[in-house]
C-alpha cells in the first residue's frame, strides 16, 4: 500500500493567507475558505457584495476567481500538487474544492509557482503611467496566462477603439451615478472605520484632481494622499479578459486568469490595476463588446498595464486576517 503524504495543515494555512493578498472589487474580499486536512474550499461571501455597484455579481466572482489563482500559485511554490473541482456541488456559494494530490506539482503548477514572489510585491497601482509599450514577449506570456484558464486577452490598442472605451467608462460612471445607493456605497468602502482591514484608503489612491483629463478611465475613488504626477497623461495599456460563456464558472474562471496576468504582469516589473466599471452596467458592456473588441466573446475584466512612474514601494492594502475569513468544519 502506497501512503499519501499530506501536507502540514499550515501549510495549507500559508498558500490560503497568500490568496487573501489577492484585489477585489473596492477591496471588499468578497470570500470565505475552509481549510481541511486534505482540501481547501472557497465560498462566495455574499453578505460582501456590492449591490448597487455590482449588481449582477459578476465583479464578486471575478474576485473570487483571483482569489482561487493566486492560492494555485502559492500551492504550487510550496510543492502541494492540487486537482481543483469548481461548483462541485451545484451550490453557486461553494466555488470550489481545491484538492491535495500524490506526488509533485505538474508542470503548469511549476510554471505558476514562480509567480509566488510577486503575490506579495503587487499593487494596484491607480497612478497614470509614462508608457504601456509592452514588448513582445511579455504580451505573449501574459495571454498565454489567460489561455491556461479559458480566458482570451485581447490588448485595446486601436487609438478609436481606445477613444470608444473612453467614451463608454464616461458613460457607465453616469450610469453608476444614477443606481440608488452607489454614491452611499462608495462612501462605506472608502471611508472604513480604523482596523477594518478592507476597503480603498486614501494612501492608495492618487492625491489631486482627477487625472487623465476629462473623460477619465478607470479612477472611480475620490482623491486620496498618494503623490502622482498632476495632470500627467496615461499612456497605459488596456487589457481585456474576455470567456466564451458568461455565467459564474466562466466569470470565476476569469478571475483565475487575471490573477495570472497580473502576477506576471508584477514578475515583469509591470505596474497594473484591475478596471471593473465599463462593464458594470449591461449597456456598456455590450458596447465594449461590440464596439471597442469587435467580438462575440464576453468582457469580463479591464487591466490597466504599463510602466510606473517612479520605482517608489507602494502602500500595501489592508487586508483581514485569516482568521476572520476561515469557515470551520470539515
Amino acid at each position: 500500500m502506497v501512503t499519501v503524504v499530506r501536507p502540514q495543515a499550515e501549510t495549507l494555512r500559508r498558500a490560503v493567507a497568500a490568496a487573501l493578498l489577492a484585489p477585489s472589487v473596492h477591496n471588499t474580499q468578497p470570500w470565505r475558505w475552509r481549510v481541511c486536512t486534505d482540501r481547501v474550499e472557497l465560498y462566495a461571501d455574499r453578505d460582501r457584495r456590492l449591490p448597487a455597484t455590482d449588481p449582477d455579481g459578476r465583479d464578486l466572482l471575478v474576485s473570487c476567481g483571483i482569489a482561487l489563482g493566486h492560492l494555485h500559485v502559492a500551492l504550487a511554490a510550496a510543492g502541494v500538487a492540487s486537482t481543483t473541482l469548481r461548483f462541485p456541488d451545484g451550490d453557486r456559494d461553494r466555488l470550489a474544492t481545491v484538492r491535495v494530490t500524490a506526488g509533485p506539482p505538474d508542470l503548469d503548477a511549476r510554471a505558476d509557482a514562480v509567480l509566488a514572489p510577486a503575490i506579495g510585491r503587487r499593487r494596484s497601482d491607480r497612478r497614470p503611467y509614462p508608457d504601456g509599450v509592452l514588448a513582445a514577449p511579455v504580451r505573449a506570456a501574459l495571454g498565454v496566462r489567460a489561455a491556461r484558464r479559458g480566458a482570451t486577452l485581447l490588448v485595446v490598442d486601436d487609438p478609436a477603439a481606445r477613444a470608444h472605451l473612453v467614451e463608454l467608462e464616461a458613460e457607465a460612471a453616469g450610469d453608476a451615478r444614477g443606481r440608488p445607493g452607489h454614491a452611499a456605497e462608495l462612501l462605506v468602502w472608502t471611508h472604513r472605520y480604523a482596523g477594518s482591514g478592507d476597503g480603498v484608503h486614501a494612501e492608495s489612491v492618487p492625491s489631486g484632481t482627477r487625472w487623465p483629463q476629462e473623460p477619465e478611465l478607470g479612477l472611480r475613488f475620490p482623491p486620496g494622499r498618494l503623490p502622482a504626477p498632476s495632470g500627467a497623461p496615461d499612456r497605459a495599456a488596456i487589457l481585456v479578459l474576455t470567456t466564451p460563456a458568461d455565467d459564474d464558472p466562466a466569470r470565476l474562471a476569469a478571475g483565475e486568469a487575471a490573477s495570472g496576468v497580473l502576477l506576471s504582469a508584477t514578475r515583469s516589473g509591470l505596474a497594473t490595476c484591475p478596471l471593473s466599471r465599463v462593464l458594470e452596467s449591461p449597456r456598456t458592456r455590450s458596447a465594449v463588446a461590440s464596439r471597442v473588441l469587435r467580438t462575440t466573446a464576453h468582457p469580463q475584466l479591464l487591466i490597466r498595464v504599463g510602466r510606473p512612474p517612479d520605482d517608489r514601494e507602494l502602500p500595501a492594502t489592508p487586508r483581514r486576517r485569516l482568521s476572520d475569513v476561515l469557515a470551520h468544519g470539515g
